[in-house]
């Protein structure tokens, strides 16, 4: 049974009244990993951490148990003859790089042309959430994110633009901070007509 749980004590993810629990194989490997980096996971600061840890990568992975195309069934037809550019910019987000695990955090801009119906601008955030909340290369979410807003909306065009810092490189390795790393997908339109992929390019900032 899970253990009743306090929301503000440490921000962990919380499953209705209850603290989500934490099997013991996992807090056994935390443990190990503490105790391989050098400290002792039996220090009164550390005692807890394993569970925090646990419950913190359950939150940061939440994306696995949801499916991003769910966002985008609820569509509009009544757009009042609206046919041009559908953009939301600069919407920031954060994932862990599946080599490293280490934080990938970033803004994302996502444009797309509709043809028969437009979906409610919070649905695009949700769709970046979705995919961001799993172990990621930014390459993939990009296209991800591409992919599934094409398939889901079937709009003339879409165009996705990410920009981020990864730890991976700031924090460790070559360790040089204040790199930002662009990725983008262009389709249909936006990737046809040079005219319009410069126009959403504009539009996101670039």
């Amino acid at each position: 049974m899970a253990e009743i749980h306090d929301p503000a004590e440490d921000g962990d993810l919380i499953a209705g009244p209850a603290k989500i629990a934490v099997p013991e194989d996992v807090a056994e490997a935390i443990r190990t990993l503490i105790r391989w980096s050098g400290d002792d996971p039996a220090r009164e600061g550390l005692i807890d951490t394993p569970q925090r840890v646990a419950r913190a990568w359950k939150e940061y992975c939440q994306g696995y148990g949801e499916d991003p195309a769910h966002h985008l069934a609820r569509v509009f037809e009544e757009v009042g003859g609206y046919d041009e550019i559908v953009l939301l910019k600069d919407i920031p987000f954060q994932s862990h790089c599946e080599h490293h695990m280490a934080p990938i955090i970033g803004k994302a801009s996502i444009a797309y042309l509709p043809k028969d119906h437009v979906v409610g601008i919070s649905k695009l955030a949700r769709v970046l959430h979705a995919f961001a909340r799993r172990l990621q290369v930014q390459e993939r979410l990009t296209a991800e994110v591409a992919d599934c807003i094409w398939n889901g909306l079937k709009p003339v065009g879409v165009a996705v633009v990410i920009e981020a810092s990864h730890a991976c490189m700031t924090a460790r390795g070559v360790r040089t901070p204040g790199v930002g790393m662009v990725t983008s997908r262009m389709m249909g339109v936006f990737r046809d007509d040079e005219r319009s992929r410069q126009e959403v390019l504009k539009l996101m900032g670039y």
